[in-house]
């Protein structure tokens, strides 16, 4: 018998009307996604039709601040639903799609965020993954009643921390501490309960947790960012890594670098899923495809575009700048962010004017950009995947509904066709279907 073939795994990101900036007026979005239910629904369901491992739901605990000339163009955290809630419904329409939803270690209080993902986990019968972030957005601050925002160094470390003391209160039982016997009238074992006493230097949390281990042990933890903090935090803590890299080779070398730390942390290298971001037109006709970018480019107001720059590069000050003239030298940054690294490769890549930078950045910012019919985009997957440079894709259609639509429609066939992506799900939780272990208690 043949021996399989290495498997593609799949995430679909879903970003309301869509990762472009302009997606809003693409006319097969939905124009109200931020707070239209039935469409995250119906999302969920072309996904798993899809075969999809599970969707993924960035968020930021405030709404985007800056140019409101350019930002009334463009409707990114202004409505949009928390990510736990609306995968709650979601669950309730799907079978065997993941949901990973991101939550801040700086905002968000330990025990609270334990119980939440608890809570999906047995919402979903072991579909439930936890995307750690630390949150730069200063505007974020003010929200919790803080003036002062904490360093990059101080946030990783209270990350650290904060991961730990969570997986810890997800632990707070064992996995046959509720036996709920009428007859002996029994409900639960005191002698499998475990209080977490943690005392840290950023979290004081007793414990337990008031809800029973979660089907899966730990919902799924995943982690983006590329810095050496974050790479670190990743190989530690993450059982998949979201990378935003625009070449096959430095994804390769993060691939290496991330795995190889994994190992240095006492960890098998496929205990850790690295999967690059795909920005994706796909269309039945590589001019058809070029054609809804073109449009999507036709939209982007000038007043955005330069909003794209400033966010870009950590919102530095670019003043009025020429859209049509080359993009300044003195304002590429030279900092060690992952932000700034992207940027500087990107003009590496593509020396021009500031419209052409910004026509760049409006899909899915510094994310491989995949335009074509489903032969062309399957095979660039198929590269990255063969080449190690991916485990599997976290895919940012341009447009939603549609592009995941034609996405699902399109290319998922012809990944089928090639052996290297699933026709049924292997397993009844988002880790079996990943192909990853259910983590033992602490206390086992």
């Amino acid at each position: 018998m043949a021996e399989q073939k290495r498997q593609i795994k799949l995430a679909a990101h879903i970003h309301a009307t869509g990762h472009h900036v302009a997606a809003w007026l693409h006319p097969r979005s939905q124009i109200d996604a931020g707070r239209n239910a039935k469409h995250y629904l119906s999302m969920a369901q072309t996904a798993e039709r899809g075969k999809f491992d599970l969707m993924f739901l960035a968020d930021s605990p405030g709404i985007r601040e800056g140019n409101l000339n350019a930002l009334r163009r463009w409707p990114q955290y202004n409505t949009y639903f928390e990510p736990l809630t609306i995968f709650s419904a979601m669950a309730a329409v799907t079978e065997h799609i993941g949901f990973v939803a991101t939550a801040s270690t700086t905002f968000m209080e330990a025990y609270n965020l334990a119980r939440f993902f608890a809570s999906l986990d047995h919402i979903s019968e072991g579909r439930a993954g936890w995307n750690v972030v630390t949150t730069a957005a200063k505007e974020a601050a003010a929200n919790f009643g803080k003036d002062e925002f904490m360093s990059h160094a101080e946030r990783y470390a209270r990350a650290h921390e904060y991961v730990d003391v969570v997986k810890g209160l997800w632990d707070s039982w064992d996995d046959d501490a509720f036996p709920r016997d009428r007859e002996s009238g029994i409900y639960f074992d005191p002698d499998k309960m475990h209080r977490l006493n943690h005392k840290g230097k950023f979290l004081n949390v007793a414990g337990p947790l008031n809800m029973e281990r979660p089907p899966q042990g730990h919902p799924l933890i995943v982690q983006a960012g590329t810095s050496e903090d974050g790479k670190n935090l990743a190989a530690t803590i993450a059982d998949m890594v979201f990378l935003m890299e625009m070449s096959l080779d430095s994804a390769k070398r993060i691939y290496k670098d991330v795995k190889e730390r994994a190992v240095k942390f006492g960890r098998q290298p496929e205990d850790l899923l690295v999967t690059p971001g795909m920005a994706t037109i796909v269309c039945k006709t590589a001019d058809e495809a070029k054609r809804q970018h073109e449009f999507l480019l036709s939209k982007i107001h000038p007043e955005v575009g330069l909003e794209i720059i400033r966010t870009q590069m950590n919102y530095v000050d670019i003043g009025k700048l020429d859209i049509d003239r080359p993009f300044p030298k003195e304002l590429i940054p030279t900092d060690d962010s992952t932000h700034s690294r992207r940027t500087r490769e990107l003009l590496a890549q593509n020396p021009g004017t500031v419209r052409e930078m910004y026509e760049r950045m409006s899909v899915a910012r510094t994310a491989p950009l995949l335009i074509g019919d489903p032969i062309q985009v399957a095979d660039q997957l198929q590269q990255w995947h063969e080449e190690r440079g991916a485990d599997g894709f976290i895919i940012q259609p341009a447009y939603l509904p549609g592009g995941l639509d034609d996405f699902v429609d399109l290319v998922v066939p012809e990944l089928q066709r090639r052996g290297i992506y699933r026709t049924e799900y292997e397993g009844t939780t988002l880790r079996e279907n990943l192909g990853l272990r259910r983590p033992a208690s602490v206390y086992a």
